[in-house]
């Protein structure tokens, strides 16, 4: 995601956007649970939650016991069960 926003948006959005995710990963460390249950993923054996980084970006993770796994970022504005389908 780092890659398209420096094509499209510059390297100072790249570090704007580094420090929101930053921030965020900091209060989900904090609240593991503070994200919603993602219901694009209902039919996998694990609970993926998702918390909005900037209105236009999506993080999506799970817990693993003590172990945050984020898996995916996205854009808001794109199609969610296209996006999904790429989260293994």
């Amino acid at each position: 995601m780092a890659a398209y926003i420096r094509r499209r948006f510059g390297i100072e959005r790249v570090k704007q956007f580094r420090q929101e995710v930053d921030q965020t990963a900091q209060m989900i460390m904090r609240h593991p649970n503070i994200g919603s249950i993602d219901p694009l993923f209902n039919d996998r054996p694990i609970t993926y939650r998702s918390v909005i980084i900037n209105g236009l970006s999506k993080m999506v993770y799970f817990i693993e016991g003590e172990t945050i796994h984020i898996v995916a970022f996205w854009d808001t504005r794109r199609e969610p069960k296209k996006q999904a389908e790429q989260v293994k």
